[in-house]
């Protein structure tokens, strides 16, 4: 039986991160990097936040550095914003999504 309370926080805790990414100010974080997709445990007590860059997959890595060290600061405004219980321990994961859409797009394109 699906869980629809825990996809839901996951959706919110996505479009939360969305806002909480565009008011960080280390330089490592880039301007250009998009959540992809959020994991949530079925006791939410752990979050796995896909995080991918416009700018390919070495500056996502380097991005996911930053946003481990601003871990506290984001556990802390999702807390607050998403009204929680208990706030969930945050992974971030380096995804290379959307360059992988991109080229499948490319080829698309070749064909026609």
């Amino acid at each position: 039986m699906p869980n629809f309370k825990n996809s839901r926080m996951a959706e919110d805790i996505k479009r939360e991160m969305t806002a909480i990414l565009r008011e960080l100010k280390d330089p490592r974080i880039d301007k250009m990097l998009t959540v992809v997709r959020a994991d949530l445990s079925g006791d939410m007590s752990s979050c796995k936040v896909y995080v991918s860059s416009f700018s390919g997959i070495e500056k996502a890595k380097e991005s996911v550095k930053g946003l481990e060290s601003a871990g506290g600061f984001i556990r802390r405004e999702l807390f607050h914003r998403l009204k929680m219980r208990k706030s969930p321990e945050l992974v971030f994961i380096a995804d290379n999504s959307i360059e992988r859409s991109v080229e499948i797009s490319r080829k698309l394109n070749d064909l026609i």
